[in-house]
């Protein structure tokens, strides 16, 4: 349904609502109609023929001072009744109260045109009003605004905004109405009307309200150094260790500091803070935050999460825990993979004229993940890879003897030894898996759906993954990176299998054997979900972590040990794994970090090589599809800083598509 049809269907729920009201006012039920009017304005607040019956209820009621306990305050109230009870406070001519009850509607549902009443837009009412009412209102309808307003907000709440100047015009010397109105003014994107109306009110009353509002203003107008000096100068008239008042000012001089980049300069500030105030609902989740912009220890995350855990009504910890892991691999998303099966998979995508029905033969060089395969058979069903050999130590062998195998090979050849799951189970799984989440928490969370499908439907999905949804996202990642939804449903099939019978003790689980199984069968993307999924588990279940520790510690080591002979694929995902569970031994996550700075670094050295290639006029350019040629291969090829692959046509000999 598009957005014509919406509106059209709303007014008609309006239009149907104003005529039962007028046959029940009709009746005299003027209860039940007002209840209906309340209903009529919730769809369509600005439909004439609900004012014209508002009017006649009010006349019905003996005027409209009368026809206020129809639309009572007290208990349970509705928004409905809240704005019919604004117009009915303005047809009375209590113009603070209607536009204090107006403001509780923005507050509540700011994406209404509550506003957009003629009422509010009369020439004569800033002078009918007293400038604390509007103050307070303006205080009132901001709380519930996001700073700074999309444009369709903009709209909504612009004949408020007007009105407000309209009354700042009035009472300019009203130092609360300017430092409110200042932050509404910011709030829209005037932001130079905001500094200038906030410097009016400090000016007039300084202090803690007209400092606050002040540096909001300098601060959105780009100018962070001014705000930062402002709120220091009211902390030190007022300090946080003496006035618990303005501790919250002293939580925003820190995280300002982080803005600036000196967020060591921040961290004192909150240690006053919570030396008073050790349940501070943001001072312990903000100083988590400075000091992972100090170091960026993913450990600050991690406390981060278990911070919010223990204080559930801290939900500013969870705001900073989704602003910090957002489209950071594992901790925010699935990452990118690395193999030149996939490099080549995204050459041939990109090609003019590839369709699904293409049909592509290529040859590796060395034996790569097999769910390299899933992805390039996801997009180009008739494709066909072989590979020429076996690295060693061999990726097709399983750290420790599985009971659990999704894998077997013969010869070079992989094949699924699972069965494809049940159509039921492949459904969900394809409608819950993502390539991104708020947190590592929520992923699993977000998991917990799939708990209740069959164990073999949730190994069966992990090699035969279902297709992408039918949705915009879905519709690009089949057409250009495939290898990210297989990735995804890997990943939430084993945060599947971290859900399976909780009611057994974890170190008997199933759900332990079978994670851990994955975790350190054959080298595989499945390693990497099993891994992911454990360290989901170790951060909701801390006492889980030194198990989790210890398989991602023999993983990690044997990845790295492997890269010395050969390439290791999936190194920099493990590595970050590792990293994203901050518990594991120092020695494993500064093993990690290293593993990742000499990926970075090689990488950088290869971009050196080809630049300086390019410049001598000797950079070949790499095949196309339906071309076919040799390569020298690279010693160490390594994935790009942000996951994604860089090209490798050595590990390639032959490319082209026959049609």
């Amino acid at each position: 349904m598009d957005h014509a049809d919406g509106e059209g269907d709303a007014r008609l729920a309006a239009e149907g609502e104003v005529a039962v009201a007028r046959l029940a006012i009709d009746s005299g039920d003027l209860a039940h109609a007002a209840d209906h009017l309340a209903d009529a304005i919730l769809s369509d607040p600005q439909l004439p023929e609900l004012h014209e019956a508002l009017a006649e209820l009010c006349a019905a009621a003996g005027g409209p001072a009368a026809a206020r306990e129809l639309f009572p305050l007290d208990g349970q109230v509705f928004l409905g009744t809240v704005v019919c009870r604004a117009h009915v406070e303005a047809a009375a001519g209590d113009w603070d109260t209607a536009v204090g009850l107006l403001a509780s509607a923005i507050q509540y549902e700011p994406a209404r045109p509550w506003a957009h009443t003629a009422w509010l837009a009369r020439e004569d009412l800033p002078s009918l009003v007293d400038p604390d009412a509007v103050a307070q209102a303006v205080a009132r309808a901001s709380g519930g605004l996001p700073d700074p307003l999309p444009a369709e907000l903009v709209d909504a709440v612009g004949p408020f905004e007007d009105f407000v100047q309209a009354v700042v015009d009035l009472h300019g010397d009203h130092a609360l109405l300017l430092a409110m109105a200042s932050g509404l003014t910011r709030r829209v994107g005037a932001t130079a009307r905001a500094v200038e109306l906030a410097e009016l009110a400090h000016r007039l009353a300084p202090g803690y309200m007209p400092s606050v509002m002040l540096g909001n203003a300098l601060r959105a107008h780009g100018r962070p150094e001014r705000a930062l000096a402002v709120w220091e100068a009211e902390l030190a008239r007022v300090a946080p260790d003496r006035d618990n008042s303005s501790s919250y000012l002293a939580v925003d001089v820190a995280e300002l500091y982080g803005d600036l980049g000196r967020p060591a300069d921040g961290l004192p500030w909150l240690d006053r803070v919570l030396a008073t105030e050790p349940d501070h609902p943001k001072a312990a989740p903000a100083r988590y935050g400075l000091r992972h912009a100090v170091d960026g220890d993913p450990a600050h995350l991690l406390a981060l999460a278990d911070h919010h855990r223990a204080h559930p009504d801290h939900d500013y910890a969870q705001d900073l825990l989704e602003r910090l892991s957002h489209r950071e691999p594992w901790l925010g998303m699935v990452p990118g993979a690395t193999e030149a099966t996939v490099n080549v998979l995204h050459q041939v995508l990109a090609a003019p004229g590839t369709t699904r029905e293409s049909e592509i033969e290529c040859s590796a060089s060395a034996v790569e993940p097999p769910s390299s395969l899933l992805a390039v058979r996801l997009a180009l069903p008739r494709a066909t890879v072989g590979y020429q050999s076996v690295g060693e130590p061999d990726p097709r062998v399983p750290l420790a003897e599985p009971a659990t195998r999704i894998w077997a090979w013969d010869g070079t050849d992989p094949r699924p030894v699972v069965g494809p799951p049940a159509a039921h189970s492949a459904e969900l799984v394809q409608a819950t898996a993502e390539i991104v989440w708020a947190t590592v928490p929520a992923a699993y969370d977000h998991a917990v759906r799939l708990a209740g499908l069959p164990l073999d439907d949730l190994l069966g999905v992990l090699a035969h993954p279902p297709m992408p949804r039918e949705d915009e996202l879905g519709r690009a990642l089949l057409a250009h990176q495939p290898e990210l939804w297989v990735r995804a449903v890997q990943v939430f099939a084993c945060l599947g299998i971290a859900h399976h019978r909780t009611d057994q003790p974890w170190a008997e689980s199933d759900r332990r054997r079978v994670l851990v199984d994955l975790l350190l069968g054959p080298e595989d993307w499945v390693v990497e979900a099993a891994g992911f999924a454990l360290v989901a588990i170790g951060w909701t279940e801390p006492d889980t972590r030194s198990d989790v520790a210890e398989q991602l510690g023999q993983r990690l080591h044997y990845s790295v040990r492997a890269y010395g002979t050969r390439v290791v694929t999936v190194l920099r995902s493990v590595s970050a794994l590792a990293l994203a569970a901050p518990w594991l031994p120092r020695a494993d996550l500064d093993l990690a970090r290293r593993s990742i700075d000499r990926l970075d670094a090689q990488q950088a050295e290869q971009a050196q090589r080809a630049r300086q290639a390019e410049q001598a006029g000797k950079a070949g350019k790499p095949g196309r599809a339906g071309q076919s040629g040799t390569a020298e291969e690279t010693a160490a090829p390594v994935p790009a800083a942000d996951g994604r692959p860089e090209p490798r046509p050595g590990l390639f000999r032959r490319l082209f598509r026959r049609d």
